[in-house]
């Protein structure tokens, strides 16, 4: 018989396994809806009939509109604060760590655009659902950011500029991807972007952003 310091951890139920699925299943189409209507234009029917389910057993899992709405953009925060931590906490050399960081953010752009746009459209609109999540979760982190930025600026290791600013430039150029990939399209004349625009897009700003600190470029 196994010690309690050895047992092996408890694997969920087959319950507990479909009710995580469904609610992933049911958030996955959410997330698209809110993406292309917004919070205003999107209703329970619609996000129901995507997922396959009934409204009643969507509603079981999400009480409203407005919690499915918020556990939609608590999931992609996450994964939005996940990019910002390649700034937030990092021993690197500025140049690795602001690589890191244009990549982070560029991927979470390429990975999650429904769920940029979801956030973009809540911001639009005044972050009048969200705003209090927001600024529990995503202010501290871009303190962090900005502190991490001041810090190599006051050691002489990159020029000074507005930190804050850097920063929103940075946010603006690489949710681009997600938010305005329909506009670069048809300037681009292409059906969608493809890894070869994501690879130029990565150096490109890498480049402008090392420029504007006065890195060494690799």
């Amino acid at each position: 018989m196994a010690s309690p310091d050895t047992a092996a951890p408890a694997t969920p139920s087959r319950r507990a396994r479909l009710r995580g699925d469904m609610e992933q299943k049911i958030l996955l189409q959410a997330e698209e809806v809110f993406a292309q209507l917004g919070f205003d234009g999107a209703s329970i029917n619609i996000i129901a009939e995507r997922a396959g389910v009934s409204k009643q057993n969507l509603l079981y899992y999400y009480p409203n509109k407005l919690s499915l709405y918020k556990r939609v953009l608590d999931d992609v925060m996450s994964a939005w604060l996940q990019s910002l931590d390649a700034l937030a906490h990092t021993d690197l050399p500025p140049a690795e760590a602001l690589d890191a960081y244009i990549d982070a953010k560029i991927d979470f752009s390429v990975n999650r655009p429904n769920g940029s746009r979801v956030y973009a459209l809540e911001i639009i609109g005044g972050a009048r659902n969200y705003g209090k999540e927001i600024k529990a979760r995503l202010v501290p982190m871009l303190h962090q950011n900005i502190a991490t930025l001041e810090s190599w600026m006051e050691a002489g290791l990159a020029d000074q500029v507005s930190a804050e600013h850097l920063i929103f430039a940075i946010w603006a150029s690489t949710q681009a991807y997600a938010d305005f990939s329909s506009q670069m399209q048809l300037v681009l004349g292409k059906k969608r972007l493809t890894s070869a625009d994501q690879s130029i897009a990565r150096a490109t700003l890498k480049t402008l952003v090392k420029r504007t600190l006065k890195l060494e470029e690799e």
